[in-house]
């Protein structure tokens, strides 16, 4: 470190260079008794203090805006942040600013104002990239300055402006075709022989065209439009699905690898671990390829309340039903942030560490919604209360962790309630959960397991295999991405990116 970076930042080096020879200029004075020496060391001692005195009371004023594009980006992708600099008064010299950023995104951007080619309005335009491999809310900003007087002696640093918000999302993976999604006709709509609305006649005939046979004539409608109406025997239909995400730090917070699942009192982590990231990026997978398909979704957490209900970022958390490109942007939104609900017993256990954190990262905390809610069972009463009022009105899905052999026996009541009810199972030891897949097998659920280095696409694809038979406890079929399947009763471990089935 230089000499002038360890001398406190009031004074530029020309401006300490200046006092220091002012300092020497008195020394002279006092040795060689010149009275010239002397009040040119008072004139460069006042010079520097003058302009730090200055820079203290004209404080500067500025606009600052900032705009994102695209507003919200997913992840592995790169979103262009605008940065718009006014100054509200007259300006001396140059000024040096630096936007700040969360230490995920690197180093912060340097930047001179004015810029080299302002706005006819004086407003200079900065423009740089961001790009994140996690999803996540960040505070972008805001802009600190430093400012000097005109002769670049004194230095005084301020904050400009706010901070904004951008919302990094799981970038949905494409899914192959699935027989789960039905037949779709050329809107993406299924064909059904159920009326939508059978007491409405409107809704159930339609205008006579060429080529449809008398016996189709709807006399009644006729009569009322004045003219020739026939019957429509075949009505278009909305398809529905049903989508369960388990979201409990006991369910994912297992494992060697859930131990770097990243700290929840920092700003730039969230309360995860990498199995539940993997059930996120399936979550909005699977919901982008039902939703493009004009699949009405639903989608509920493990005790049946909306999913995204504790995300700080969802734009509707009391919705559970979701449709259409819209539908999509709001679960991708709500997934950004939403986190893994601490368990009782490990929060029980670091509650005195929590009271003792710093005051960064209390702020922090309080931009996040609570975790404490009222106390519901999984996949209990409410759930199946929910799910037997939607008995067969399309696939069931279920995002599972680790889940023991009771929740396990809960869930499987469920099965009847999907006209396809499937569930994949997510841990870093698929193996470990056998007895649990047995047991879903057993109510009629189509079950897979794999590890968070699963492809999901092959693990959306495997539902589509015959169940396995299950001859013993230790018989299962491990499928691994390009080699095939293949029945093991010896070795059934995951090497890799594996899928149990």
């Amino acid at each position: 470190m230089s000499l002038t970076e360890r001398l406190p930042r009031i004074l530029t080096a020309r401006g300490w260079g200046l006092a220091a020879a002012g300092v020497l200029s008195l020394l002279f004075a006092q040795f060689l008794g010149r009275r010239d020496l002397l009040y040119l060391g008072i004139l460069l001692i006042l010079l520097p203090l003058v302009s730090v005195l200055v820079l203290r009371l004209v404080k500067p004023r500025f606009t600052v805006h900032r705009t994102f594009a695209p507003q919200s980006m997913e992840t592995g992708f790169t979103t262009t942040v605008t940065l718009s600099v006014a100054s509200d008064g007259p300006l001396g010299g140059s000024v040096a600013m630096r936007e700040q950023l969360p230490q995920r995104f690197g180093d912060a951007p340097e930047f001179h104002f004015p810029a080299r080619h302002p706005t006819p309005s004086g407003v200079s335009l900065y423009e740089y990239r961001l790009r994140s491999a996690a999803r996540g809310v960040y505070d972008v900003g805001p802009v600190t300055a430093g400012f000097t007087d005109p002769f670049g002696l004194g230095i005084s640093r301020h904050t400009l402006g706010g901070t904004d918000r951008l919302v990094v999302t799981p970038s949905p993976l494409d899914l192959p075709y699935s027989p789960l999604t039905g037949v779709r006709g050329t809107d993406g709509n299924a064909v059904t022989r159920r009326n939508a609305n059978p007491s409405d006649d409107d809704v159930m005939t339609r205008e006579y065209r060429h080529g449809d046979p008398m016996r189709r004539v709807h006399w009644a409608a006729t009569a009322r439009h004045n003219e020739l109406m026939v019957r429509q025997e075949e009505s278009v239909t909305t398809p529905e699905a049903t989508l369960i995400l388990d979201q409990r730090q006991a369910s994912y917070g297992s494992g060697f690898l859930s131990a770097f699942g990243g700290d929840p009192d920092t700003d730039s982590s969230m309360l995860s671990s990498p199995t539940f990231e993997w059930a996120v990026v399936a979550a909005v997978s699977i919901s982008a390829h039902l939703l493009e398909r004009s699949y009405s979704l639903r989608f509920v957490d493990e005790t049946g309340a909306p999913a995204l209900q504790r995300s700080v970022s969802a734009p509707w958390p009391g919705d559970e039903e979701f449709l259409g490109q819209t539908g999509l942007h709001g679960i991708a939104q709500g997934l950004a942030a939403l986190e893994l609900l601490p368990d009782p017993a490990k929060r029980t256990a670091s509650s005195s560490a929590k009271r003792t954190s710093s005051s960064s990262s209390s702020s922090s905390a309080k931009r996040r919604p609570a975790t404490d809610r009222a106390v519901a069972v999984p996949f209990g009463d409410p759930m199946l209360d929910k799910l037997a009022g939607l008995k067969n009105r399309g696939p069931l899905i279920a995002l599972l962790g680790a889940i023991s052999a009771d929740e396990a026996r809960d869930l499987g009541q469920a099965a009847d309630y999907g006209s396809q009810s499937v569930a994949i199972l997510v841990s870093e030891r698929p193996r470990d959960l056998h007895s649990v897949m047995d047991i879903l097998r057993g109510a009629g659920w189509h079950v897979v397991a794999v590890t968070p280095n699963a492809s999901v696409a092959t693990a959306w694809a495997h539902l589509d295999t015959p169940p396995a038979t299950v001859t013993s406890s230790t018989a299962k079929t491990t499928l691994r991405p390009g080699t095939g399947s293949s029945t093991d009763g010896s070795s059934a471990d995951t090497v890799g990116s594996g899928v149990h089935s």
